[in-house]
Parts: C-alpha cells; structure tokens; sequence
C-alpha cells in the first residue's frame, strides 16, 4: 500500500473537487512522484482521507483510467499504468509557445478524436508482414549495393499505375520520387525549386507545419483566403500576382474540406502558365473523399507543366512507414533525381518493395475501400452524438469541426483534452493572422470509433464548458 496522497484541494475554487483530485494525481504521475505499478489508496480511503464524498473521487479516478493513467482490479487494485520511460529532462519540454511543443502535441497519441493518422483497427497487417519478409531477405543477401535515390522501380511502377487508374494522372515513374512522407517531398521540392525570398500563396486557412516549413525556406508568404470553392485565386492574383509558387491542397482543403472548383483548377493553372509560377499540390486525403469519388489531382489538368504533385501514405496505410511520393514535372525530373540522389534519397528499400508488392496484388485498392466504408460509418455516428451534445458542426474532409464562439481559447481547451485520452486539433492556430483566426475543434474522423462514443463527446463538451 502506497503512502497517503497529498493533495491540497481549493473548496473556494471554480474547479470542481473531482477536476481539482485528477489533476493532482495526473501531475504526480507525469512527473515521476507515482511510478508504474505504485499503487493508490482505494476511492473510499481517500474520499475519507480529503473529506470528500465518495462519488467525487470515484469520477477523478474513472477520468484517469480513461487517459490510461491508472488501471483498477479487485486482485490488484488501483495502481499506476505503465508507461513508456521519460526522456532525459533537457528534452522533456520545448519551450512554451515554440513551434515544436506545438507539433509535438499534436503528433503525440493515439488519441480518440486526431487528425492526420488512419483507424488502429484497419492497420494493414499484410503489409507490415511483407515489410519484414523484406527486411530479412535484404540482411541475408550477398549483394550489397547502393539503391536507386529516386525509390525502387517497382514502387515508383506502382504508383504510377494507381495515380493513372484513381487520380487521371499521366505520368512515367521516371516522374516520380520516392520520399519520406509529405514533409520529405516538400523538403525536396522547395530545394529543387530554389525560391528563397519569392513569395508564395498560402491557403488561409492552411496546415500549420506546411506553412512554418515554406517559413523555413525562407518564402515570404502571402495569406490567400478560403471559401466553398476553394482557394480564392481571384484574391491572390489581385493581391501578389507576382508570387514564383502557390501550395493549396484542391483535393479536400486543409482544413476546411472543400474541393477546387473546376473554374478555379483552370484559372490557378492558366496564370501559373502565363506567370512562369510553380504549383506544389497536397493531394491532401484526396482519395479518402467520403461522399463521391474523388476529383482527379490538379496536376491531371496540367498543360503548362507548372504543378508538382506529392503523396503520402499516412493517411491511407500508417504514418509510421514515412513513405511519400513527388511527381516532378518532365521539365524539372532530372533536377528532382540529383538532389534525391545528394540531399535527399529515398526511405528503406524493405518498405518500398513490401509497399510495391502489397499494391500490385490490389490490396491496397480494396483496403481504400473498407477504409471509406468504415469512415461512413463513424462520421455519421459522431455527428450524430455531437448534435445531441447541441455542438454546431461541419464535415470538413475527414474530420468534423466544431465551431466555438469568437475568441474562445481553442488552443487551451485541446492541450486540457490531452488528460482525458482526447486530441481534437484546434482551428485557430491554422490561420495565419491572429486576428482573423476563427476558434475551433477539429475532431478526426478515423480515430472516433464508435465504442465509448457518447462517452468521449459527452467529456469534450465537460472541458469545453469549463472556458466558456
């Protein structure tokens, strides 16, 4: 049995008493004081030691088991979780407000509710099987050679073959480059394309850690505003007509969902013609459209050779394979395979080849469809639970956004849910000015299963109240 637990509790505090037990407990085990497997006093022993009732401490302790903080048995009782062991204290915590707490937070997980990650349920086992055949079969071989930088052949095949058949892209896989996920492919592109001190449209609002990497590149960017049709390319051409590069995501708007109107596409792509400008499009959840079938990528319209194209795995497969694609205009091919081949080649040949055959046997084709059959299903069910919670909501791609009042700390009320197993990604730091930010949750679609469902709304709209 464990020592008695010092907890001071405000009785004078807005804070509930049950908000103030589970935040005390929580800090003690996130910074070492409880360690995995120390056991806690039972719910009636510490409602007896605080004075509070019983009810009260059994809520603080059914908020930690949710965030997996604790674990309850009759033959072992209350005890802490295990967890993953600390990193050394000079990198436990980036200093606050920092770009990296930020991406840290919400790249940290699973958590019910996050964006960018696929269903842990749907995983593709077959593949990740495949990988390690692969890997046994590399370290056992007698040759020893240097792979192709631009990705294996047979991948580079691959994905040809599937951009011709789901994208109405025509492209040869001497195009293409194998990358190590989006951010790899950007990297690569704004390398190849050498625009620094140019400007750059950039989708307001617009993925966070695509515009702090343009940021990086040293672009200046120019904020070009959303609406129902997309990027608004009227406005950025009356705005900075001048800009060498324009990065918009038309398959499905981050994070916002809307497609490129067709009128748009033809528009963006005629005054990147006449204006020598470059494209980088995200084909961002493009081919996880959930209500029709995708709009073919806006490199397929491409005539003036002006738009790179990149992919990603993520999103369908796993983020944990870092694997991503670019499809180079033929113009600039030979300039994206040299600096793949000195800056930036490409990831693990095991998962490029296990990745090439998983989708030459049409695996990956049919997991695409059980992923929009199961997505279907949650997103009507979590619309379904947030009506009910009286939430005003939005389907934005594969996510739904709940809309909060102006001002509202969007930002607070995430890193608060974080406690409770929940990671709804804030609006506003989406938006590039402060000023014009709208407040905001974005709930994942692929990561609200619908076991436990009510159960997880029901506690977002407890945290969101508590900043009203």
């Amino acid at each position: 049995m464990s020592q008695p637990l010092k907890i001071e509790l405000d009785r004078s505090a807005k804070t509930p008493l049950a908000e103030q037990i589970r935040a005390a407990i929580s800090a003690a085990i996130e910074g070492g004081v409880l360690a995995p497997g120390a056991r806690l006093p039972s719910w009636l022993d510490l409602a007896a030691q605080l004075g509070v009732a019983r009810g009260t401490v059994r809520l603080a302790y059914e908020r930690l088991s949710d965030a997996q903080l604790i674990v309850a048995s009759r033959a072992a009782g209350t005890r802490v979780a295990d967890r993953p062991p600390a990193a050394p204290a000079k990198e436990e915590h980036s200093d606050p407000g920092s770009f990296m707490e930020m991406y840290r937070e919400l790249t940290s997980g699973p958590a019910i509710f996050q964006m960018g990650v696929p269903a842990q349920a749907t995983l593709p086992a077959r593949l990740f099987t495949k990988v390690r055949s692969f890997a046994l079969r590399a370290e056992s071989s007698a040759s020893v050679g240097y792979p192709d930088p631009r990705g294996e052949p047979e991948l580079r095949r691959e994905i040809a073959a599937y951009l011709a058949i789901a994208r109405g892209m025509t492209c040869s896989p001497a195009q293409i480059i194998v990358t190590s996920g989006f951010s790899g492919g950007l990297g690569l592109a704004l390398r190849v394309l050498g625009l620094d001190g140019r400007k750059a449209w950039f989708e307001d609002p617009g993925f966070p850690f695509t515009r702090h990497g343009l940021e990086l590149a040293g672009l200046e960017l120019v904020p070009v505003p959303v609406d129902i049709d997309g990027i608004d390319v009227d406005y950025g051409m009356r705005h900075a007509s001048d800009a060498a590069l324009a990065v918009v995501t038309p398959g499905q708007q981050a994070p916002l969902g809307p497609t490129l109107s067709l009128a748009r596409r033809l528009q963006l792509l005629d005054w990147a013609a006449k204006q020598g400008t470059w494209i980088i499009e995200d084909d961002y959840l493009s081919e996880l459209q959930l209500n029709a079938r995708a709009a073919p990528a806006l490199a397929s319209l491409d005539r003036g050779q002006r738009v790179i194209h990149i992919g990603s795995f993520s999103k369908t497969l796993s983020p944990a394979l870092r694997l991503g694609f670019v499809v180079a205009p033929l113009p600039l091919a030979a300039r994206f395979a040299e600096v793949a081949a000195c800056l930036a080649p490409a990831p693990w040949p095991s998962v490029q080849l296990a990745t090439a055959q998983y989708m030459r046997e049409g695996h990956y084709l049919r997991h695409l469809r059980r992923l929009k059959r199961l997505y279907c299903a949650q997103r009507d069910s979590l619309l379904a639970c947030l009506d009910e919670c009286g939430f005003e909501t939005r389907v934005a791609g594969l996510a739904v956004l709940v809309r909060l009042a102006d001002g509202a700390p969007d930002v607070s009320i995430f890193r608060e849910s974080l406690a409770f197993g929940l990671g709804p990604a804030p609006l506003s730091p989406w938006y590039m000015s402060p000023a014009g930010a709208r407040s905001g949750l974005l709930l994942g679609i692929a990561t609200s299963p619908e076991r436990n469902l009510a159960r997880n709304c029901d506690r977002l709209r407890d945290v969101i109240r508590r900043h009203a």
